[in-house]
């Protein structure tokens, strides 16, 4: 067992991994000449994520964001042409959020920055020690112990 020291220099050291991710994908977005936040970047990978294009409802939802966070986000993708606001065709009264051509093309970019963030850190780890991190980190996402029944 650790003890509550360990505990919080382990919850310390995630911390700063993560933000050492951000700082990373951030210099190489910015390389592409890519502005957007963390937040809008968090919301525009979510709307993809959708079969058809969601409700703002359904984005504060999914993302624990107040109605009006959404809003804000959307206003901004929707300015830099990377998200468009839909009627439902069922009920005219509400709104859905579809991603533009324009925004999968930042999805890309995103990803490739992701992609080369993750590449930089897990550079000296070995495979074996990638295999290990992957399913500890697996563990600490699904919150269950090693071979458990995961939680919904």
């Amino acid at each position: 067992m650790t003890s509550p020291d360990a505990d919080g220099l382990l919850a310390e050291q995630l911390l700063r991994l993560t933000r050492r991710v951000h700082r990373i994908q951030k210099h190489h977005l910015q390389q592409s000449g890519l502005e957007i936040t963390p937040a809008q970047s968090r919301l525009l990978r979510t709307v993809a994520h959708y079969d058809s294009p969601p409700r703002m409802a359904d984005l504060a939802e999914r993302l624990e964001v107040v109605p009006r966070a959404v809003t804000t986000l959307v206003d901004g993708l929707e300015a830099s042409g990377r998200v468009r606001r839909v009627p439902d065709p069922t009920n005219r009264r509400v709104i859905r959020i579809e991603v533009t051509d324009e925004g999968r093309k930042v999805l890309r970019e995103l990803h490739h920055a992701r992609r080369s963030a993750a590449e930089e850190i897990l550079a000296p780890l070995s495979e074996e020690q990638r295999g290990v991190l992957g399913g500890l980190l697996d563990t600490l996402v699904d919150g269950t112990a090693p071979g458990a029944e995961r939680r919904c």
